[in-house]
């Protein structure tokens, strides 16, 4: 998606599956379904879709997915079908990790950051992007070296040890300008040091929200997770930015959404453009 004289492009890491009910948390199974298709275990298909940024000034890859380290035994459990990994789309759309300057992560959660590292030959943990700063809100890195007993499941050292020993990882604290256009904007909700990404080029606009507007369904601010640690702040967060992007125009990219990787909303809440997936499959073929 060319957004002035930015360029917008997704790299799937691949399909997995979660419990349905967790990622509509009180929402009643009968109004959500109307939205978003489940099977008969209950489990809902989500996607792995990384957006890469390319701006004058650098290349920007929001999220990681799962990568290519995790166990057989994780893989059947996260139900997760490949190919591709993200590095197979990344090698397909011509672009190298020795390419990506800088990984921001949204939050630190594994579905999120195991794809900053890979295992070589040797089987030793290596950084996937080995010239990136690797960029998280400060209270996220904290939270990642010390997660409470809520967090310690989704926070995994090897995702980011070598990155800290390679002095890879860069947080910051606070609404920062990374590069000249692309904003990151700490909302907190889903984890305390969450944050989004505001990218403006001639006059257009774009806004990752992470795990705060993970699918289509999860437009209304109301629809958050039970996976959020602090609810009532992402429904403040989505309030603000949602709010915000529909009555200025603004594309939404949907990181966990298999069908639809971006659209615009209307201030009624319908979606009026939309990027689809299979849409963008196609053009590429």
């Amino acid at each position: 998606m060319q957004l002035g004289d930015f360029t917008l492009r997704w790299f799937s890491d691949g399909i997995y599956k979660l419990d349905g009910g967790a990622m509509f948390g009180v929402v009643p199974k009968v109004v959500w379904t109307r939205k978003y298709p489940v099977d008969e275990d209950n489990f809902i298909p989500l996607a792995l879709n990384a957006v890469l940024i390319e701006t004058p000034q650098a290349k920007i890859l929001i999220d990681t997915g799962y990568g290519t380290k995790l166990t057989p035994k994780q893989v059947a459990m996260f139900r997760l079908e490949r190919p591709p990994t993200l590095l197979e789309s990344l090698a397909a759309g011509g672009v190298h990790p020795e390419d990506i300057d800088f990984v921001v992560y949204s939050h630190m959660h594994h579905d999120h950051a195991s794809g900053a590292t890979q295992r070589d030959a040797s089987g030793a943990v290596r950084p996937t992007f080995p010239r990136a700063k690797h960029v998280m809100q400060r209270l996220e890195w904290e939270e990642a070296k010390n997660p409470n007993i809520r967090s310690a499941h989704a926070y995994w050292e090897e995702n980011w040890a070598v990155l800290e020993a390679d002095g890879l990882l860069m947080p910051v604290d606070g609404d920062v300008e990374l590069v000249e256009g692309v904003r990151l904007i700490p909302t907190g909700g889903h984890t305390r040091g969450h944050q989004a990404v505001l990218v403006s080029s001639q006059g257009q606009t774009a806004m990752h929200m992470g795990d705060l507007l993970p699918t289509h369904a999860h437009i209304n601010p109301l629809w958050v997770m039970a996976y959020d640690d602090y609810p009532m702040d992402s429904i403040a967060a989505k309030e603000k930015w949602i709010g915000r992007a529909k009555a200025e125009g603004w594309w939404l990219t949907l990181y966990h959404d298999p069908e639809i990787l971006a659209g615009i909303w209307n201030t009624e809440g319908k979606m009026i453009q939309a990027i689809r997936a299979d849409d963008a499959l196609a053009a590429e073929g």
